[in-house]
């Protein structure tokens, strides 16, 4: 099983990835829903980590440092520098505050300076507000974004034609590489006993909101 089957299934047992019938933030009926946030403890962390950093080295990206954008990127590139460093790729990483400090170190980048290549960790990919501040930090700092890497791209279609990620990749002109996509998700279904019955409604919903292509 490679990697990307690997994490759909840790996500499974630990409630993240979950189905059923859910209502997403742009008012969708989902047949599945995918919480990031409730990787919540050490042990699934640390193991996050790893997955992160099997996709970041499967992608072939180059990064001189790596950034979280406040708040849940914060941890997530904290598990991915540990990751990539027990792999022999020590890497620095640095994160925002939300508010801006006048005393102390100051300012609003924590941790290493942003300098070259930067390579933004988060979540997952919606309206793409973290993103676009990211990107805009990352470049007053004199620094390059050089892509995204996100848990899961659901490859489903924001306003127009294009997904979240593809408006990101097509605004930045940045990739943006998933740990996972639908297709895993979909491959994880057909091969899963268990959760198979959910396959076709998935299939319906994604070819109601899906994509074209994969981003």
């Amino acid at each position: 099983m490679d990697f990307r089957q690997q994490f759909m299934e840790f996500a499974v047992v630990q409630n993240v990835l979950g189905f059923g019938e859910f209502r997403t933030k742009g008012g969708r009926l989902s047949p599945y829903f995918f919480n990031a946030g409730l990787f919540n403890d050490g042990a699934a962390l640390d193991r996050l980590g790893e997955f992160y950093a099997k996709a970041i080295i499967a992608s072939g990206l180059v990064a001189d440092g790596l950034f979280g954008p406040a708040y849940k990127g914060i941890p997530l590139v904290a598990v991915t520098a540990v990751a990539l460093a027990r792999g022999g790729r020590n890497l620095p990483f640095s994160f925002n505050r939300k508010e801006v400090k006048d005393h102390g170190e100051g300012g609003s980048i924590v941790g290493a300076p942003l300098v070259g290549r930067v390579l933004i960790i988060d979540d997952v990919i919606t309206a793409g507000t973290s993103i676009r501040e990211s990107v805009e930090l990352i470049r007053a700092a004199g620094a390059s974004p050089c892509g995204v890497v996100i848990a899961l791209d659901r490859m489903e279609r924001g306003q127009g034609e294009l997904s979240a990620v593809q408006e990101v990749e097509r605004d930045y002109g940045i990739p943006v590489v998933a740990v996972a996509t639908l297709d895993d998700l979909m491959g994880f279904l057909r091969n899963s006993p268990q959760l198979q019955q959910n396959e076709a409604a998935v299939a319906a919903y994604r070819r109601q909101y899906g994509i074209a292509r994969a981003a």
